[in-house]
């Protein structure tokens, strides 16, 4: 038998040729990577010919294999990444060629993890004022961890092109700044006056280079943001609710307050997901439907 790379030299390999020509997301190239180091793990146990050399049958014996000890989030993933070599090294895959969705046999444990408005309030008044307003902006604007990093004022930094509904900032006053979502998306986010009054007093005299989680951001504003923001917010969490669901919950509390907002204004439901899909930054509406829960 010949003598292959290390699993995870094997995958790192593999992302060297698709960072950049392929994938521009940072994050995204790590998660596969890490997704690309078990399949290759596979590829030895099951003395096959290297990661490169898996073919769709093997892909799909080792997802089968795979789903019935991890949820279907991790299953997807290691799809999403394997099909991505298959697509852009290998040509195992055509263009218009997919690997079958294989369902988990251990199903996901799907639980709320919104906070309500008192929550989010007690929340932010046991932090320092960094974080207390990086808390505020997040819970209203329904920012991730780390675009509370990245935000810019409108007029400095357009937002990507993207299709909007007309209802889409109905019902909210506020600023407009961007942000850099998932995949380097730039997308618009609405602040409240007051909260970007407050933001503005903030504002760097030069931008400062920041890391977060292998990811590099330049800052605008002297706020807390990104892993160490969503530690201190589970801290806090903690010592004031005596439990908490993540910083990411904040993200759950602005969809499911802003679809009832929507609604009340009466904009029907599917119109009042997709106006919130886009508000979010979300490619498809279904994705917004997890935040619902």
């Amino acid at each position: 038998m010949p003598k292959f790379a290390a699993p995870a030299k094997q995958a790192a390999r593999v992302m060297q040729q698709l960072q950049g020509r392929t994938l521009r997301s940072v994050g995204t190239v790590r998660n596969y990577e890490q997704a690309l180091t078990r399949v290759a793990e596979y590829s030895r146990d099951q003395r096959l010919n290297g990661l490169r050399s898996l073919t769709p049958e093997q892909a799909v014996r080792y997802l089968e294999q795979r789903g019935q000890s991890v949820g279907q989030k991790t299953l997807d993933m290691e799809r999403q990444a394997i099909q991505a070599m298959m697509h852009h090294l290998t040509g195992q895959l055509g263009p218009m060629e997919r690997l079958p969705v294989v369902k988990a046999a251990t199903p996901q444990k799907l639980v709320g993890r919104a906070y309500t408005p008192l929550q989010a309030q007690m929340i932010a008044q046991a932090q320092r004022p960094p974080q207390a307003l990086a808390t505020q902006i997040a819970y209203k604007a329904g920012l991730r961890a780390h675009e509370l990093l990245t935000l810019r004022p409108l007029t400095e930094r357009p937002p990507d092109d993207r299709p909007a509904l007309s209802s889409k900032w109905d019902g909210r006053e506020g600023v407009s700044y961007t942000v850099e979502g998932k995949g380097g998306l730039i997308r618009e986010v609405r602040i409240p006056p007051e909260l970007a009054r407050q933001l503005e007093q903030q504002r760097l005299d030069a931008p400062r280079a920041v890391t977060d989680r292998g990811i590099h951001y330049q800052q605008h504003y002297a706020i807390a943001g990104g892993q160490r923001w969503s530690n201190a917010f589970s801290a806090a969490a903690k010592r004031v609710l005596g439990w908490s669901k993540g910083a990411h919950g904040l993200r759950h509390s602005y969809a499911q307050e802003r679809l009832q907002e929507l609604q009340r204004q009466g904009l029907r439901w599917e119109y009042a997901l997709e106006t919130v899909s886009q508000e979010m930054g979300h490619f498809r509406p279904q994705i917004t439907e997890v935040y619902l829960r």
